[in-house]
């Protein structure tokens, strides 16, 4: 046996896991298409990333989260959602009354370098950059990787975690629910003169989707969602045109408004695995789950399935059992599919309602908002899923002594 675990994708689930597991004394192998320099010092991609409280705890347990500067952390202290013209909020504050906010923004490349650094250098944890996988499979001994140098790979336990279009989970036989929206994230980030507060902003505009992130500095991250056919136009704006777009669409709330580097754009697709798992095999991340980023969930939901994962691998180490057995992988997908599965369906559904302009989706919307307001169970169980601290299901397990 090569290997005791063999990770196709060593994006953030796939280093992730590798640390998770640094003191089991198991063997890794993660493979990935990227070259080295890519996985070391990924480049700026426009995304910007929501952490929740239990997101920020597994990452400092990782040691992840000390090698991200300080400066580059901002703090979300409220959220704001409105619906088309209308100037009714849904609002969501810090009412706790700790002072803890209600959860983090950081760049996504800040968050992949910081993971690159603490999984790479493991003694036990081989990184094989530029591979290309051609095949996978697995039987009741072990797991193969087939790479297109002709080398051939051995281990226990095989884990697919390369995109929410992973071909890895489609050659073991897993399918899985697809909800393409038609519809392209444009994400950059501007300057602005007045200060943010720290408040996130979606505005649910008719046509298109405005949101707008607190980031360090007067600076904020927009997210603009179109119909695929109209991001054309809004890319192609020249600067000036597009600064002034977005401060007219916010309601100038926070002065002039200045773009600060690129552009960047992603089509939207949410993903859902059938399955999390087969024989010796298992799904995290995005190759389990690739949600809408409205409600913020991909991430964390990815570092929550890796958690689990890596208990149940470490449960198995320490009964001197086998890593990869069905029990294990079994109590992974039933307590990953209770968190995701729920959220995924529901997520969906208030995209579609918000991305719906006939008339009976308009006075829906309004009436959700005002609902959600003026119900504190409702309300609270929107803002507890937003600022979570553990996993659904039970409390947090810790992955490190």
């Amino acid at each position: 046996m090569d290997y005791d675990i063999a990770v196709v994708g060593a994006g953030p689930a796939g280093l992730a896991l590798a640390r998770a597991l640094a003191d089991t004394g198991l063997r890794m192998v993660l493979l990935d298409c990227q070259d080295e320099a890519h996985l070391a010092d990924p480049p700026v991609d426009g995304r910007d990333i929501a952490l929740t409280h239990l997101s920020r705890r597994l990452m400092e347990q990782l040691g992840a989260w000390a090698r991200i500067p300080a400066d580059e952390i901002s703090p979300l202290r409220a959220a704001r959602v409105i619906d088309g013209d209308s100037p009714y909020t849904l609002d969501f504050d810090n009412d706790t009354g700790h002072g803890a906010p209600l959860g983090y923004l950081v760049a996504n490349h800040l968050i992949r370098r910081s993971l690159y650094e603490v999984a790479a250098p493991l003694d036990r944890v081989d990184l094989i950059a530029g591979a290309e996988v051609v095949s996978v499979s697995s039987d009741a001994e072990c797991a193969r990787v087939e790479l297109a140098d002709g080398r051939c790979l051995s281990a226990r336990l095989l884990i697919g975690a390369d995109t929410r279009f992973s071909a890895t989970r489609r050659q073991m036989g897993i399918g899985a629910m697809m909800k393409d929206f038609g519809r392209v994230a444009i994400v950059c980030r501007m300057q602005h003169e007045l200060s943010h507060q720290n408040t996130a902003w979606e505005c649910f505009h008719y046509g298109r989707t405005l949101a707008i992130l607190p980031m360090p500095g007067n600076a904020s991250s927009i997210v603009i969602t179109v119909p695929a056919d109209l991001a054309p136009g809004i890319l192609e704006m020249d600067e000036a045109q597009f600064n002034a777009d977005i401060e007219q669409r916010f309601g100038h709330r926070l002065g002039g408004m200045q773009l600060v580097g690129e552009r960047f754009s992603y089509p939207l697709v949410a993903v859902h695995a059938d399955r999390f798992v087969a024989r010796r095999f298992a799904l995290i991340g995005d190759a389990a789950v690739g949600m809408h980023p409205v409600t913020a969930h991909g991430f964390n939901l990815g570092l929550s399935g890796v958690d689990l994962l890596a208990t149940e691998i470490r449960a198995a180490c320490s009964r001197g059992g086998d890593i990869a057995s069905p029990t294990g992988l079994a109590r992974y997908q039933s307590r990953h599919r209770l968190a995701t599965l729920p959220l995924f369906h529901g997520t969906n559904e208030i995209v579609s309602l918000f991305t719906d302009d006939r008339m009976p989706a308009r006075l829906a919307r309004k009436a959700v908002l005002r609902l959600s307001n003026h119900l504190p169970p409702v309300k609270w169980a929107i803002r507890n899923k937003l600022v979570s601290r553990g996993h659904v299901g039970g409390p947090l397990l810790r992955l490190l002594p």
